[in-house]
C-alpha cells in the first residue's frame, strides 16, 4: 500500500471506485486506494470522532466539543483528527483560537457506495 493516503474529495484518483463491492469485485489498484480510508475508520476513536462531527447539528463541530467526549489528552485527539482530515473525511476551519470541524459528505457518500447492497442484489 502506498505511504501517501489518496484524498477521497477533490479529485477525480476515485472516481472509478464508485461501484458497489456486490456488483462487480475491486482490482487491486481500486482496493489499494480505497483501504486507507477504511483502515482509518478501523480506529474506534477516529470512527466516533468522524460520527461525533458527521451527527452534530449544523453539520460541524469545535474541537473542544471533541475533547470533552474522550477521556484522551488533547494531542491524541489531534492526531486522529489529523488522520481523518489527511484523508478527507473532514474539513477544519481556525475560527479564532478554536478550530471547527466538517464532515466531508463527498467522502462519507464514496464509501457508503462502495459498502452498499442495492435492493434486489443478493450479497
Amino acid at each position: 500500500m502506498s505511504k501517501q493516503p489518496v484524498q477521497l474529495v477533490g479529485g477525480a484518483d476515485l472516481e472509478d471506485c464508485r461501484v458497489p463491492l456486490v456488483a462487480e469485485p475491486l482490482t487491486a489498484d481500486q482496493a489499494e486506494r480505497l483501504a486507507p480510508s477504511f483502515k482509518a475508520l478501523g480506529d474506534p476513536v477516529r470512527l466516533r470522532l468522524l460520527s461525533l462531527i458527521a451527527s452534530h447539528a449544523g453539520g460541524e463541530t469545535c474541537v473542544c466539543d471533541l475533547t470533552e467526549a474522550f477521556d484522551l489528552t488533547a494531542p491524541t485527539i489531534s492526531h486522529h483528527l489529523k488522520v481523518l482530515k489527511e484523508i478527507g473525511l473532514v474539513t477544519a476551519e481556525r475560527r479564532g483560537t478554536w478550530v471547527y470541524y466538517r464532515a466531508e459528505q463527498p467522502a462519507l457518500d464514496l464509501l457508503s457506495t462502495v459498502l452498499s447492497v442495492p435492493q434486489g442484489v443478493n450479497a
